[in-house]
């Protein structure tokens, strides 16, 4: 077992800090930041820094506590611009699978729900059990909660699909679409171009992310277990290969880019990507001791990733 962790005051954590060679410009304003921000939050960050991430826990010479709290930052705004981009997919999406179930087989839950309208393999049905369950809880739970799905139940005696879809998770619709026919599965990802064993991986890794943003952890080094397939982009952008394999965009934050890419609007993902550039040179301009590169590969980035805005 590892050495059980005990509290340090701010002057304890500044001297821990201190130690290790990162260098304190400010002392009261990192105390400041240690305190609203928590010093084990701001230090998820440091492996940038280290002279050997495996072997060492000292800082390269010159590292400041500012860059630290830069790359702190950075990974704020991130989560914060991909959670607002995240939420558009994941609208679209409850909007296109509610719309299908609807027009097939009705807008009353008694109707849709029925496990006959969902996937017959034998190896699904606890499967499909278990998520119709799921959605049933929620409109009970959200009877009096949610708004709509209040006025629905009071009014008519049941809650329409697109009223539903409001109140699942990211996560549900990911598993709803796993238990759909395969003729429906087809018209909803279709809207996307896209095969559904692959809009399968992209909502399983988009609902990741998603609590990822959402529970404010730690987004720029985050890989997900499943990974996309190949894609047009990794070929067109020449991404690097390890062992005939992609080095970035497969399941790292380049992988969600690439999965934003063919499930956002043009507009929206331009939008998106403009964002994360003026947030990338800010971190730029605040981050000396590291170069912009190794920063951009460390994330998961490879260094022309802003390239695939060029391409359809």
């Amino acid at each position: 077992m590892g050495q059980a962790k005990i509290f340090k005051t701010l002057d304890e954590q500044i001297g821990i800090l201190r130690e290790r060679g990162l260098v304190i410009n400010n002392e009261e304003k990192a105390k400041d930041l240690l305190l609203r921000e928590s010093y084990f939050f701001i230090v998820a960050y440091r492996y940038l820094f280290m002279q050997d991430r495996e072997t060492s826990n000292r800082y390269i010479q010159g590292t400041t506590f500012e860059e630290l709290y830069a790359v702190f930052s950075f990974d704020r705004n991130l989560r914060n611009i991909m959670f607002k981009y995240l939420s558009i997919t994941e609208t679209n999406m409850k909007s296109i699978i509610s719309y299908v179930l609807s027009k097939k087989y009705g807008y009353n839950d008694k109707e849709y729900l029925n496990p006959k309208n969902f996937s017959q393999n034998p190896m699904k049905s606890r499967q499909v059990r278990d998520i119709l369950n799921k959605m049933k809880r929620q409109i009970r739970v959200n009877g009096d909660k949610h708004e709509a799905t209040y006025h629905y139940m009071n009014n008519y005696g049941y809650v329409p699909m697109w009223v539903l879809v409001k109140v699942l998770s990211y996560g549900i619709i990911s598993e709803l679409f796993n238990i759909m026919k395969t003729e429906d599965q087809l018209l909803v990802a279709e809207n996307y171009n896209l095969d559904i064993e692959t809009t399968s991986i992209y909502l399983s890794i988009l609902a990741n992310f998603r609590n990822v943003c959402a529970h404010e952890d730690v987004l720029y080094t985050h890989q997900t277990q499943k990974e996309i397939p190949d894609s047009k982009y990794h070929q067109m952008l020449n991404i690097e290969q390890v062992d005939d394999e992609y080095a970035y965009g497969k399941h790292d934050l380049f992988c969600l880019i690439i999965i934003l890419k063919e499930m956002l609007e043009k507009d929206e993902f331009d939008a998106m990507m403009n964002e994360i550039q003026r947030e990338v040179q800010i971190l730029d301009d605040k981050v000396n001791t590291v170069s912009l590169n190794f920063i951009l590969n460390h994330i998961g980035l490879p260094s022309n990733w802003y390239d695939i805005t060029k391409y359809n």
